[in-house]
C-alpha cells in the first residue's frame, strides 16, 4: 500500500511551520534565548515546550519498544483523531467507516471536517461484520476506525476479524486502543511493522489516572508520524503536561498496581451486579467498566442521579437498548452503588 496515495493533495506539498524550538536541538546552561520573543523572567513555563516532546516521547519508546520517529503525541485522543481525519480525507468528498455501538467523537470530527460516514453495525456479538465492512467501502473510504476493547461495550474484537480487516481495507485503518491497559489482549503495537495502513491510538487518560492533563498517543510508520508532525500545531503539547506524563511514565510500577485494583474491582463489582434483580445481564468486559442490560434504563439512571450516582445511559446507541455503562470506582464507591441499585 502506498500511503503517499492517500494522502488529501495539499497535504503532500505542505511544508511544515517552523517554531523556534524546532531550530536546535540540544540545550545548555550557557545559552541565551532571544529568538522567539518570550518573557525572560524565569517562571518553570516562560519558555515555549519542547515542540517534539523528545524526552516524554523517549520513556514511551522505552516502555512500548516503539521508535521515537514512530510516535506522535497529541491534546488529548482527539487532537490525534482530528489530524488523521484532516491528512488523509478531502473534505465533502472522501468518508470514513465506524461500526456502531463505538466511541461517538470519531462520527463528532467527521461531521467537523465534512467527511462523510459509513455505518456498520456490529453484530449481535458486539463483533465487526467484516464482509458487511468490506462491502460498504468505495473509492472514497479513506480511514476504518476500530475500537479494540470497545466503548461502550467493553469487549475486545477477534484478532483474525482485525487482521482481515487490515489486510482487506483500502486506505487507513486505526485501532483505538484506550482501554488496552485492562485487556488480556496484546496491542497492535506489536504488529506494527507488518501493516504499512495500521494506526493505533492509546492515552493516558485510562489506566494512567490523567484524564486532567490531556494527551493522546499515535503509534504509526515513521511515514505517516511525518505527515502529521507536519500538520499538528507547533506546541500543541503544553510544558506542565509533559512533565506531569513524564512523571507518571516513571512510576509504572504505581500504574500497574491501581490497573490490578481496578480489575480486582471489576470483578467484584460484576459479581454483584448480577445479583440485582433489575439486572437482566452484565456483559463481558475487557475494559475498566462494565456493560449492564437492565429493566429500564432511563428509569434507573434518573433514580440514580437521585442518589447523588452518575452513570452513563447508552439506551439510544445500536445493540445498547435499557443498557447503562459503570465505570469501576474505587471500592467505598462501588460499595455505594451496588447498595444503592439494591434499594432501588
Amino acid at each position: 500500500m502506498n500511503i503517499e496515495n492517500l494522502l488529501r493533495e495539499n497535504i503532500k506539498n505542505l511544508k511544515a511551520y517552523s517554531s523556534a524550538r524546532d531550530e536546535y536541538t540540544e540545550v545548555s546552561n550557557e545559552m541565551i534565548f532571544i529568538d522567539a520573543n518570550e518573557n525572560p523572567f524565569e517562571s518553570e513555563v516562560n519558555r515555549y515546550p519542547d515542540p517534539q516532546q523528545t524526552i516524554v516521547k523517549s520513556r514511551l519508546s522505552e516502555l512500548k519498544t516503539i521508535p521515537i520517529n514512530q510516535i506522535l503525541l497529541g491534546n488529548g485522543s482527539d487532537e490525534v483523531l482530528d489530524l488523521i481525519l484532516r491528512a488523509f480525507c478531502e473534505p465533502n468528498q472522501d468518508n470514513i467507516i465506524t461500526l456502531p455501538p463505538t466511541y461517538g467523537m470519531y462520527s463528532v470530527l467527521a461531521n467537523l471536517n465534512a467527511i462523510a460516514i459509513i455505518e456498520v453495525i456490529l453484530d449481535t456479538n458486539f463483533e465487526p461484520n467484516v464482509d458487511d465492512i468490506l462491502e460498504a467501502q468505495n473509492k472514497n473510504s479513506k480511514i476504518l476506525f476500530l475500537c479494540s476493547p470497545n466503548n461502550p461495550t467493553a469487549n475486545s474484537f477477534e484478532a483474525s476479524k482485525i487482521e482481515e480487516l487490515l489486510n482487506g481495507f483500502k486506505g487507513i485503518v486505526v485501532i483505538d486502543e484506550a482501554y488496552i491497559d485492562f485487556s488480556n489482549q496484546e496491542s497492535w503495537l506489536s504488529r506494527l511493522d507488518e501493516f504499512p495502513n495500521l494506526v493505533v491510538t492509546q492515552t493516558l487518560s485510562k489506566a494512567y489516572g490523567l484524564a486532567g492533563i490531556r494527551l493522546g498517543i499515535c503509534y504509526a510508520s515513521e511515514e505517516i508520524i511525518a505527515v502529521l508532525n507536519r500538520i499538528k500545531p507547533p506546541y500543541n503539547i503544553n510544558e506542565l503536561t509533559q512533565k506531569a506524563a513524564l512523571n507518571r511514565l516513571n512510576t509504572i510500577e504505581t500504574v500497574n498496581s491501581e490497573v490490578k485494583m481496578i480489575l480486582e474491582q471489576r470483578e467484584h463489582l460484576l459479581e454483584a451486579l448480577n445479583t440485582i434483580s433489575f439486572v437482566e445481564k452484565v456483559y463481558t468486559s475487557d475494559a475498566n467498566f462494565l456493560l449492564v442490560k437492565v429493566d429500564d434504563a432511563n428509569q434507573r439512571y434518573d433514580q440514580l442521579i437521585e442518589k447523588g450516582i452518575v452513570v452513563r445511559n447508552r439506551t439510544t446507541q445500536p445493540l445498547c437498548e435499557n443498557c447503562l455503562r459503570f465505570t469501576v470506582g474505587t471500592e467505598v464507591e462501588n460499595q455505594k452503588l451496588i447498595k444503592t441499585l439494591n434499594q432501588l
